[in-house]
């Protein structure tokens, strides 16, 4: 039996979880967004085609920001082409995806799309074949009342009010030799900067997250950060990361410790723009927005999926459609412990992607939607993690992995509310074979109890929900939950992931 002991103190916090935590991400890619949020003939779709049942996932998810509409799909888009009327939008090569783009969504419709659902829209520009000026005319398009040429034409389009978009996405893993118009770090920071300056001077309160590495394994990592933030440093507000872990030649126990991965990841990002921002005597601070993160078998797209043939162009192909198992979600749950236990600086995060592409929910045209297994662990703890992270004290013993050293055998973040007076705990269980016996120690708090306790695992830890059986995988109630004096102690199963709610 493994034996952790957590301390709780209510007054070391990290810093408060800013709800753009609990964004996701919708690009122009497979079944995402055609059959995805959008299906005309299916029985659920309204009157703008958007289907019902998916909007109910998606509100449930707790969906704060939503990043559209790319992804490696912005730096070929040209965002006037899914403006206007329907019949005379062009049909487009999507060159990232090797798909068509029909253009049937674009600005306004997915603007409507994220108000129904109740999240904030973060729009990433192109700059990868566009820039500047391309960049200045969507904002014009998008927040601007009335009064010109393109405000007036989104008025013509059907949308009176202004989509008064804050956060912009200065292009999209710019440091990747796959992206269209990749450069170096040099040529992408100066030509963000002068993007950020010139949108700054239609309005002065927009704020702007600049491309950083597209992941920790990139060989220009930290130095691409560096000189980035070097350009733009007063021109942005955030830098980007993107990460995402599968399983390598069925070493799980790595698997199982994929946070540990992306903790040093952040702390690399931190370090490197706390550098610049001490080189240039700023009092300024520049915070991560961890836009794309999530478990993606991509062994899988690369061997199997990916489109190549220059005469195929399909429609909303089925792409990176993985079915989320048991330790998928365990590991997903993990990672969103490991970026509440950094939201001093991680302030915005975006699950990458919402719907079919590598998705917490699926859908089959025609039919219904579901939920994976990773939709549990966002869900809930969109629902649960309010006031702020706190710092732990957390005593366990390790086991040996074979990417990253010795690593606890269990995980755990808190938040607390204050003013709720509300604690939410979360933990795995990163044993493949062992339960783990969780004692929380509460003294600071007082007299707690214990509101809700519940567990993802299984016996099967490569269950996942299909089509053919949506509901076999679902958190269960925890009863092992129980007082003991001024500590709560719970049992973990292995391979598990666990919210523990107090007040």
């Amino acid at each position: 039996m493994i034996t952790a002991h957590l301390t709780i103190d209510p007054h070391f916090t990290v810093g408060p979880v800013n709800r753009r935590l609990f964004g996701a991400f919708v690009e122009h890619l497979g079944r995402c967004v055609y059959d995805g949020i959008y299906e005309p003939g299916h029985p659920s779709a309204d009157g703008a085609g958007f289907r019902g049942d998916v909007i109910d996932l998606v509100r449930e998810l707790g969906v704060s920001t939503i990043r559209y509409p790319g992804g490696n799909f912005v730096s070929g888009y040209r965002w006037e082409d899914g403006v206007g009327p329907r019949g005379e939008r062009p049909r487009r090569l999507d060159l990232a995806w090797h798909s068509t783009e029909t253009n049937e969504i674009g600005l306004n419709e997915f603007v409507d799309w994220a108000r129904i659902v109740g999240s904030e829209v973060m729009y990433a520009v192109n700059l990868g074949t566009r820039g500047i000026q391309e960049a200045l005319d969507v904002l014009e398009y998008a927040n601007i009342p009335s009064g010109t040429r393109l405000s007036d034409a989104r008025i013509a389009h059907g949308s009176a009010e202004p989509h008064d978009i804050r956060m912009w996405c200065l292009g999209n893993e710019m440091d990747g030799p796959w992206q269209l118009g990749h450069g170096t770090a040099l040529e992408y920071g100066q030509l963000a900067s002068k993007t950020a300056r010139a949108m700054r001077q239609v309005d002065p309160d927009l704020e702007f997250v600049a491309c950083g590495s597209s992941g920790a394994q990139m060989p220009t990592f930290g130095e691409w950060e560096r000189i980035v933030l070097e350009q733009t440093y007063d021109d942005v507000d955030y830098i980007s990361c993107h990460a995402y872990y599968e399983p390598k030649d069925g070493d799980y126990e790595s698997f199982l410790a994929s946070a540990v991965d992306m903790d040093r990841f952040i702390d690399d990002v931190v370090a490197t723009a706390d550098h610049v921002k001490a080189v240039r005597h700023s009092d300024k601070t520049i915070d991560i927005s961890f836009d794309e993160w999530n478990i993606w078998y991509q062994s899988r797209y690369n061997d199997v999926e990916k489109i190549t043939d220059p005469r195929e162009w399909p429609v909303a192909p089925r792409l990176l459609e993985d079915a989320y198992s048991v330790i998928d979600a365990v590991v997903f749950g993990n990672l969103l412990i490991s970026l509440l236990r950094h939201a001093d600086r991680v302030t915005s995060a975006s699950l990458a992607q919402l719907v079919n592409v590598i998705a917490p929910i699926m859908t089959e045209p025609g039919g219904q939607a579901w939920r994976q297994t990773t939709f549990f662990p966002f869900a809930i703890t969109s629902e649960l993690a309010r006031g702020a992270a706190l710092e732990l004290k957390l005593d366990v013993a390790t086991y040996p992995t074979a990417e990253y050293g010795d690593v606890p055998l269990v995980d755990a973040v808190a938040t607390h509310d204050e003013d709720g007076r509300r604690t939410a705990v979360f933990a795995v269980n990163r044993s493949l074979t062992e339960e783990a016996t969780l004692t929380i120690d509460s003294t600071t708090l007082g007299g707690l109890t214990v509101t809700s306790a519940v567990t993802l695992s299984d016996d099967d830890i490569h269950a996942a929900n299909t089509l053919e059986d949506p509901e076999r995988v679902a958190p269960r109630h925890n009863t092992s939950a129980r007082r003991d004096g001024d500590a709560v102690v719970i049992t973990l199963p292995p391979v598990s992931w666990t919210a523990i709610s107090l007040e």
